[in-house]
C-alpha cells in the first residue's frame, strides 16, 4: 500500500514538473539569459564605439566606485557615481517613508468604510495605473512648474510674491515618485487592515494605552505584513526609476536607472553599464530577501 502511494506521488511530481516545463524554460531564455549576457558584459573591456571586446576585465566593477586620474594615474574614489548612488537610495527612501505616511491613513479609512463601499475606493485608487507613467509624470509636472497649479494658488493667496522653483530639483523627483507610487503602499496596506480585528484596539482601551501606544503596541505590529510588502513594492521601483527622474529631473538630478543608460548610450560604456545593472539587481535581491524573511517569520509566528 505504502509502495503504491510512493507511486503515485511521484507520479503527480512528475506532472507537475512536466506542465510547468514550458513555463520554466520561457523564463530561462527571457530572464535568465539576457540577465547572464550583462553579467558576462560586465566583466569584459568596453569598445571604442560601443558595445565590447571579449577580452577578460574588471574595469567595469573598478569604475563603479573607483576612478583613475588621468594625468597622474592615481585612484580615488568615483564622487559622481556615489553621489548618483547616495541620490537614488535617499530618494527610494523618502519615497517609500512618504507614500506610508499618505498610504496608511488612507488604506485605514477605506477600510473601514461600509463593505459597500470600499470597492468604490479601491477603484478610485487603481484609476492612475489605467494611465501611462509617462502622461502620469507630465501631469504632475504641470501642477508644480512654475506656472502650474501649486504656483499659481501660492500666489493667489498671497503666500509667495513669485514662483517657487520646484521642477529640476530632487524634490520635484520625490513628489513625482510619491504621486507614482502611493498606491503600491495603499493596496497591501489595505489587504492588512482589511483582516485586522478592531477589538483589539477597544481591548487595548480597556487597558489604558493611550492612542499612540495602541498604535506602536497593538496596530502596527499586526499590520506589519503590508507595511513590508508595501515598502518593498515602492523601494523597488523607485530605486531604479527612470522616467520620471528624466523629466521631472530634468537630467540634473540623475539616478541609478538615469545613469545606467547613459552609460549604454552616450558613455559607450557596456561594462559600466552592465556592472551598474547588476549591483542594482543585487540591490533589489537584498530587498526581496528581507520581505521573504520577514513573511516567513510572519507565518512562522502564526
Amino acid at each position: 500500500m505504502g509502495g503504491a502511494e510512493a507511486a503515485r506521488s511521484r507520479e503527480r511530481a512528475r506532472t507537475g514538473w512536466l506542465l510547468s516545463a514550458p513555463a520554466l524554460v520561457l523564463l530561462l531564455v527571457a530572464a535568465s539569459g539576457p540577465l547572464l549576457i550583462v553579467l558576462v558584459y560586465s566583466f569584459l573591456a568596453p569598445g571604442q564605439y560601443g558595445n565590447v571586446v571579449w577580452q577578460f576585465s574588471l574595469d567595469g566593477w573598478f569604475q563603479v566606485f573607483l576612478q583613475r586620474d588621468i594625468f597622474d594615474g592615481t585612484v580615488g574614489p568615483a564622487d559622481a557615481h556615489l553621489t548618483i548612488f547616495w541620490r537614488s537610495v535617499k530618494l527610494s527612501i523618502l519615497t517609500t517613508l512618504i507614500t506610508f505616511a499618505l498610504g496608511l491613513p488612507t488604506a485605514w479609512f477605506i477600510a473601514t468604510r461600509p463593505p459597500d463601499r470600499r470597492a468604490m475606493w479601491l477603484f478610485l485608487i487603481t484609476i492612475p495605473f489605467w494611465t501611462n507613467l509617462l502622461i502620469r509624470t507630465f501631469a504632475i509636472m504641470e501642477v508644480i512648474r512654475n506656472e502650474g497649479l501649486l504656483n499659481n494658488l501660492l500666489i493667489g493667496l498671497g503666500i509667495i510674491g513669485q514662483p517657487v522653483q520646484i521642477v529640476f530639483t530632487e524634490t520635484a523627483v520625490l513628489i513625482g515618485m510619491a504621486y507614482v507610487y502611493l498606491p503600491l503602499m495603499v493596496l497591501p496596506l489595505f489587504a492588512a487592515i482589511d483582516r485586522f480585528d478592531f477589538r483589539m484596539i477597544e481591548a487595548g482601551y480597556d487597558l489604558y494605552a493611550s492612542r499612540w501606544q495602541v498604535l506602536r503596541r497593538v496596530i502596527l505590529p499586526i499590520i506589519r505584513p503590508g507595511i513590508v510588502a508595501g515598502s518593498i513594492l515602492v523601494f523597488v521601483p523607485s530605486l531604479g526609476a527612470y522616467v520620471t527622474p528624466r523629466v521631472l529631473g530634468g537630467g540634473k538630478q540623475m539616478m541609478i536607472g538615469n545613469f545606467i543608460e547613459l552609460q549604454f548610450g552616450q558613455g559607450r560604456n557596456w561594462p559600466l553599464g552592465a556592472a551598474l545593472s547588476m549591483l542594482l539587481l543585487a540591490i533589489v535581491m537584498v530587498a526581496l530577501l528581507v520581505y521573504v524573511r520577514a513573511t516567513t517569520r510572519e507565518e512562522r509566528d502564526g
